[in-house]
């Protein structure tokens, strides 16, 4: 934009032919001149101020204590199990229990119909009656024979026959008396009892079904007294023994429960060239039979570096931990790339990438890149 300029000198006079309009009209293109000058001309950009150091809290590289342990794939058995079947035939008459139920031992599970089997029950102990009175008949005949044969009254062939029909009572009574007992038992398997205390697992029969020894009822796990069951490679052999710590993990690496081993096996399974290793678990509720766990067995402590697990960072899958480095104007952040063992505690125990003397940044990694100026606190 231009601003109009009024010289009073010459405001009288404009004429082009004067002198004096001469002269006006020189000095005011001259000031004029001045003026667009003045206005395109752009003052020089000040120099970038240098980044300010961001403080950042360090850590020196030092060597501790690292475990040394391998992960194996474990199995969580309990002592006792069982695998109800029925040891008689028949049909179902009634289920009391359900899956997942806890019994006591003892614990009614299931009734089979057992009416042909009370019958015959019934038959045994009409059987022992008809024994017993036969041999309290031939005891007392026995007693009055005796009495007779001391006399001199009968003979003593006719003795010997009374003792032997009082014998022959005798056995054929206490035949009943067993036979009666056998029945009796036999009654009893049609009632299917808990073992022992535990879960009930899967009930697959239903009532009406007609069952056989064959046939699975279900299953009865004791919910406590669990053992891992953990299969080492052969060539971990000179290594594993009883006494080592074993640390139970989900499949999301958390701890579910620490032990021992306690059972090495001497022999090697030929199938899979592995040593059978045991470690007993407290069932606390967070294990159950059958299940599948991570097992990790720590062989022993070897001097080694750590690193804090927030100074990691992931990129791409590949691990890297920032450095304070000295520089010629301070001190610059230094990406570096790390190999890690598995967490311990808080803290990555460090295979390889760093040495003993080395400062990590341990705060505001987000923030940091490859040589960005900070300042250790």
């Amino acid at each position: 934009m231009f601003r109009t300029i009024r010289f009073p000198e010459v405001a009288a006079d404009l004429r082009p032919e004067t002198p004096c309009a001469k002269r006006a009209l020189t000095a005011a293109a001259g000031a004029l001149l001045v003026l667009l000058v003045a206005g395109c001309t752009k003052a020089a950009p000040a120099a970038p101020a240098a980044p300010q150091a961001m403080p950042v809290a360090t850590m020196p590289v030092s060597l501790g204590d690292v475990p040394q342990r391998d992960s194996y794939v474990a199995t969580i058995k309990s002592r006792r199990t069982t695998t109800l079947q029925p040891q008689v035939d028949g049909r179902i008459t009634r289920i009391l229990v359900r899956s997942g139920q806890a019994v006591k031992a003892g614990d009614l599970l299931m009734q089979i119909d057992p009416l042909k089997q009370q019958a015959a029950v019934n038959q045994g102990v009409a059987t022992e009656f008809q024994q017993k009175a036969q041999l309290q008949y031939n005891q007392a005949d026995l007693a009055r024979q005796k009495a007779l044969f001391e006399a001199g009254v009968i003979s003593k062939q006719a003795y010997e026959q009374s003792t032997q029909g009082f014998g022959t009572s005798t056995g054929a009574y206490n035949a009943a008396v067993a036979s009666t007992a056998t029945q009796r038992e036999q009654l009893a398997y049609y009632q299917i009892r808990a073992p022992f205390a535990g879960i009930v697992g899967d009930v697959p029969v239903h009532q009406g079904d007609y069952v056989s020894a064959t046939t699975v009822l279900t299953t009865v796990d004791e919910d406590r007294d669990l053992e891992a069951y953990i299969y080492v490679p052969t060539e971990r052999s000179s290594l594993v023994h009883a006494g080592l710590p074993v640390e139970l993990l989900d499949t999301a690496g958390n701890t579910l429960t620490k032990t021992k081993l306690n059972f090495v096996s001497p022999q090697v399974d030929n199938g899979t060239q592995s040593i059978l290793a045991k470690a007993p678990v407290s069932a606390a509720g967070n294990l159950r039979n059958q299940q599948i766990v991570n097992a990790r067995i720590t062989w022993d402590s070897k001097p080694g570096a750590t690193v804090p697990i927030l100074a990691v960072t992931r990129i791409g899958g590949a691990a890297f931990v920032y450095l304070a480095t000295a520089s010629s104007n301070g001190f610059t952040a230094h990406l570096t790339s790390v190999t890690l063992g598995d967490p311990v505690g808080n803290s990555y125990p460090v295979l390889t990438g760093l040495k003993p003397g080395d400062r990590v940044i341990v705060s505001g990694v987000q923030m940091l890149q490859e040589g960005a100026p900070v300042k250790p606190l």
